[in-house]
């Protein structure tokens, strides 16, 4: 693709189709750019395109943003995968970017920015060395647009050292940062400190400077947080100084008059607030001296700040400072004092737990983002959480203090409540608040709280409190307090006692109908939550019988959840759905034509356009649930399944669904799998899954292979009739290629093994053999060798040892020798995983009782080393070591037998053992095997070969022996 106006224009008019309100149109621009974005220049005509002044704006914007997802998808290089990108783009675009985001509008500068930061992660500093001075160099412009542009980007490149871990590539670079960046910033800071002096009664003026100082102070976040640098520390007084002139320095001018708009002025502090955070955690003796200084600060801006909602994020902010202060041993002194203690409580802690209007609205008008907050832990930026976090700090060192005032706050709330519980109904709101973010001491995602502080007695305080919005008949009636009162019971689950769990359940059912979709989604993560929790003995509190006479109002209550306006597509009611499946199982069976109904209208509705990924994946989970206990009562319920699934599957199929292609391919795989051949409905996909666009995508292929194993199980007459083999052996060919995939490959080819005719594959055995020993030569990784070694001990198994043998002896002379030597000798320690043990353990035993090359010539010399190998194979620790230079490789999710992929969990499949339980114990076979040797060979004098072995090894086979009760 040249770069000319041709070109422009065309890619113009598909970016303006891009934009299209009808969705075909969009699709299809989409699917235009995505055929022609592999092309040269085309990341350079992007590029042209956003930076044509006489384009409309709109296509300028939407070119910005597909340069930045293109850099997203692509820049990164992927071992074993093309170059997506030239090297000519590569250079061309990077000598081009950071002028070109600097002198563009706001709107595309912010997208430039992002996909520099991109770039940077893979290629700064090593392949990208004049980056940083080339952005240093712009601080001299005077221009705050260009000044701005650079420390946004600068922030998006460096903000990923908050979260790195430590290591010396990363202290290298951190280094090089500082050394070209932390004098030039020091310098901006002080210069921007001057500006803000002339300018603070300019109102756009200030603005725009406060601004470039909030980012300079984000940067001073991410250089401080590793470490404190030399630089920094012996600047010290000079940062601190600003810090607090800024927190204690009032502009009237920068005051917005709307509640809800955060404005310059409290992003300002709210990053100082984090900055001073992090040194008093991680700093505290150089930031000793600065520290009485803020405290002051912090105090006198918490005691004068409104409640208005603009003022949350500093006043969280500035509430945490106390945290990180209070929680140090170092600073224990500061909150002594009983009135220090109590001021904190009254003056900072209660007034900021208070439900407020503005949590009223969100809970009624945005219920989504007011349970992000409330119960998935988004609220650590909320004045309630803040408050929080600053009470478990100083419980820390004066625990009984604070919870004896605390518990007097309860008891005066809950007094204020009961005068007139319709107009004060906020004022138990904060006791149950209190009481459930307090009295918990420790808790888990899993199990909720798991040990209680002695604010109140949790069953007491349920049964005087919270049992009474419970039983109320009116569902709708005060919503917050149900709401609380269902958190309670969420909070509490692991240790209030069992019979309440039980006598409240169908209580909680009820409330799925309720109209708020804050307590309708609450009581659907109260039913998923307590549906899992266990006693003491691992046992679960709730069993089926205990459920099972509300299954039928359960499962539609949960459906009508689903059907209110705003929860359609409400995670929480479909897993407490997929929940309640796995609790219920065969209960569920009389209702199942009515609940894949209904599961499938909402797989249809969704598939339309996936937003919600959790839903999604619940929704699979469900069905996958559901085949397996419907299936398991009645195994003719596949052929409803298949009748139901198979036309919005092959919707799905058809539209290319990216989000649920690995979806479908998993419960294809599940449904198939339950069949006892393969049925032509599936066959006839067969062919279509071979496809090679299909395997493209990282994320199809363990599904597919997945898929393919269960077409080879289920029809490897039909796939040999259908003269198949040798796509299917192309697909092996291109996965054993993959360092990541390999283990995939050999999936595939292990299930042929297993599943097809020996005679089928006959012509094939010298290519797979040449590739398997190619791609050892090429690029030798210990995954790959696992997979080998277990894949030789099936072939033994299934083909004979004598068979291994002289196919790899067909390769090279002599070769056998050496992948006795050179591979199952020195790395057999190293196999990993139950049935890839226990294969490799009953294919060595072949090969050295059924192998008569092993017993004679060349290869006796290697038999009774690989006896001791096997014998370290069973008693020996698992070998763990990785060459240095295949860190990156995840060993452990990649065993060498069965696939480990699950997506969805309740669409796992079985281990398959080759034996089909013949062989239980592998050193009694071994044994065995021994034993008819030496009676079918007596002269090949077999006890001196064992002899040899080294004493313990033979003390351990002498030990299978008796136990097998035989000798040689």
């Amino acid at each position: 693709m040249e770069v000319n106006e041709e070109n422009l224009a065309a890619l113009a008019g598909v970016l303006q189709k891009t934009l299209a309100v009808d969705v075909q149109e969009r699709k299809a621009a989409e699917k235009n750019l995505e055929s022609v974005e592999r092309n040269q220049n085309y990341p350079v005509l992007l590029l042209t395109l956003l930076d044509m002044d006489s384009l409309d704006m709109v296509i300028r914007v939407s070119a910005s943003i597909t340069f930045k997802n293109f850099i997203k998808r692509n820049w990164r290089i992927i071992e074993d995968e093309p170059n997506r990108i030239s090297d000519v783009d590569r250079d061309t675009v990077k000598s081009k970017i950071v002028d070109l985001m600097l002198k563009m509008p706001e709107q595309i500068q912010r997208q430039l920015s992002d996909a520099i930061s991109i770039i940077g992660r893979e290629d700064f500093p090593d392949k990208w060395p004049h980056l940083l001075p080339q952005m240093v160099s712009k601080f001299s412009s005077g221009d705050f647009h260009v000044i701005n542009g650079v420390l946004r980007t600068a922030h998006s490149l460096f903000k990923r050292y908050r979260h790195e871990f430590k290591s010396q590539p990363l202290w290298i670079e951190i280094k090089l940062v500082l050394d070209t960046f932390a004098a030039p910033i020091t310098e901006l800071m002080k210069a921007m400190m001057d500006f803000a002096d002339q300018h603070e009664n300019n109102a756009d003026g200030i603005k725009v400077i406060y601004s470039s100082i909030t980012l300079i102070a984000k940067l001073f976040y991410s250089l401080n947080f590793q470490d404190l640098p030399e630089f920094f520390e012996d600047n010290i007084k000079q940062w601190m100084d600003h810090f607090l002139k800024l927190l204690t320095k009032d502009i009237p001018i920068l005051h917005t008059t709307d509640e809800d708009e955060v404005g310059a002025l409290e992003l300002l502090r709210s990053q100082i607030c984090d900055n001073i955070s992090l040194y008093a955690q991680k700093y505290g003796e150089e930031f000793q001296p600065f520290l009485p200084g803020f405290v002051t600060a912090i105090w006198n801006l918490l005691v004068t700040t409104k409640e208005e909602v603009k003022y949350d994020l500093l006043v969280s902010k500035a509430i945490q400072f106390l945290a990180s202060v209070a929680e140090r041993p170092h600073y224990k002194h500061l909150f002594e004092s009983e009135d220090v203690l109590g001021g904190i409580c009254e003056k900072v802690i209660i007034p900021n737990m208070k439900f407020r209007a503005a949590d009223e609205e969100l809970f009624a008008d945005n219920p989504d983002e007011y349970i992000r907050r409330d119960i998935e832990g988004s609220d650590i930026d909320t004045r309630r959480r803040a408050a929080c976090d600053l009470v478990g700090a100083l419980c820390k060192f004066f625990e009984t203090h604070v919870t004896t005032i605390f518990s007097g706050y309860v008891t005066q709330m809950l007094q204020e409540y009961r005068k007139s519980p319709t107009v004060n109904w906020n004022n138990k709101d904060m006791a149950i608040y209190l009481v459930t973010s307090l009295a918990s001491k420790s808790k888990t995602v899993k199990h909720g709280t798991t040990e209680t502080r002695q604010l109140v007695n949790i069953a007491d305080f349920f049964a005087g409190n919270i049992a009474e919005d419970l039983v109320s008949p009116n569902i709708n009636e005060v919503p917050v307090l149900k709401a609380d009162a269902i958190k309670y019971l969420i909070t509490f689950r692991s240790v209030l006692p069992s019979a309440i769990i039980i006598e409240y359940v169908p209580r909680i059912i009820g409330f799925l109908k309720a109209e708020s979709p804050v307590v309708h989604t609450y009581a659907a993560h109260a039913l998923e939550r307590i549906f899992t929790v266990k006693t003491m003995d691992g046992t679960p509190v709730l069993k089926a019988a205990d459920v099972g006479p509300h299954c039928q109002q359960l499962l539609a209550n949960l459906f009508d959840t689903m059907n209110k306006p705003g929860s359609e597509e409400n995670e929480y009611a479909m897993k407490a759905l997929m929940r309640s499946f796995s609790l219920l199982q065969e209960n569920i069976v009389p209702y199942q034509t009515e609940l894949l109904n209904n599961l499938t209208l909402k797989l249809k509705a969704v598939s339309k356009n996936p937003s919600k990924p959790h839903f999604n994946h619940y929704l699979f989970e469900s069905l996958c649930l559901s085949i397996r206990i419907c299936c398991k009562a009645n195994a003719a319920s596949v052929l409803l399944f298949e009748e139901m699934l198979f036309p919005p599957f092959q919707d799905i199929l058809q539209a290319d669904v990216q989000e649920f292609v690995p979806y479908v391919f998993q419960i294809m795989s599940l449904l198939l799998e339950k069949h006892d051949n393969c049925p032509e409905a599936y066959m006839q996909l067969f062919p279509h899954l071979l496809l090679p666009i299909l395997w493209e995508r990282t994320g199809n292929i363990p599904p597919l292979v997945r898929l393919l194993m269960a077409f080879i199980e289920k029809g490897p007459q039909q796939i040999v009739a259908s003269e198949k083999l040798g796509a299917l052996l192309g697909v092996f060919q291109k996965l054993i290629a993959s360092k990541n995939h390999d283990h995939e490959g050999f999936y595939v080819l292990q299930s042929m093994i297993v599943h097809i005719n020996p005679s089928a594959l006959q012509n094939f055995q010298g290519d797979i053999f040449m590739l398997l020993f190619q791609r050892l030569t090429s690029s030798k990784t210990t995954k790959y060798i696992k997979s080998l070694l277990v894949f030789f001990s099936l072939y033994a198994v299934k083909y004979g040892a004598d068979t291994l043998t002289a196919v790899i002896d067909r390769i090279q002379p002599k070769m056998f020798g050496m992948v006795i030597e050179k591979l199952f000798i020195l790395d057999m320690q190293k196999i990993s995983g139950h049935m890839e043990k226990k294969i490799c353990a009953v294919g060595v035993s072949k090969i050295l009782t059924e192998s008569p090359a092993m017993l004679e010539g060349d290869y006796l010399k290697h038999w009774t080393p690989l006896l001791q190998a096997l014998v370290g194979l069973f008693e020996l620790p698992e070998d763990e070591s990785i060459p240095d230079d295949e860190h990156f490789i995840e060993i452990e999710d990649t065993p060498g037998y069965q696939t480990a992929y699950s997506q969805l969990s309740f669409a796992g499949k079985k281990v398959h053992d080759p034996f089909g339980g013949s062989i239980t114990n592998p050193k009694l076979y071994l044994a065995q095997n021994l034993s008819k040797l030496s009676s079918a060979h007596p002269g090949k004098q077999l006890s001196s070969l064992v002899s040899t072995l080294d004493p313990t090894a033979l003390q351990f086979l002498q030990g299978y022996l008796q136990q097998a009760n035989v000798s040689i």
